[in-house]
């Protein structure tokens, strides 16, 4: 539904659901920063073969442990959450970015989160 949703529909992606030692080893190796986090994509469109699958769009790693703790502080059942930052990773590989672009592209990826996570919830998906 999210690639539907963002026009592609016939992309691929992977998904892999870890602990926050797992996630934090990734973090530290392929980010530099030696701590757990929520979610990491990894672009197939970046790094040594851009374009090599133009249908493969690359890999979504989330945190298990990090994603029960900010479903517990937020209120929000862990399935919500795991969908959220399915969502957010899955912005990521298709261009959206809030981390290395100006305070305009991180407001525009919060807008289409928001939108697409109503939209998740009016499909009962949420």
């Amino acid at each position: 539904m999210i690639l539907s949703a963002l026009g592609y529909r016939d992309s691929e992606l992977s998904v892999a659901i870890v602990g926050d030692r797992a996630i934090r080893r990734l973090n530290r190796d392929y980010l530099g920063r030696d701590k757990p986090t929520n979610v990491i994509s990894f672009a197939m469109g970046e790094g040594d073969f851009p374009g090599l699958n133009s249908q493969l769009l690359g890999d979504v790693v989330i945190s298990a442990d990090t994603a029960a703790r900010e479903a517990e502080e937020g209120r929000e059942s862990y399935e919500s959450r795991l969908l959220f930052l399915l969502l957010h990773g899955i912005l990521h590989l298709t261009g959206y970015d809030h981390e290395r672009s100006g305070e305009e592209e991180a407001e525009r990826m919060e807008a289409k989160e928001r939108e697409l996570f109503a939209l998740m919830k009016k499909e009962g998906l949420v």
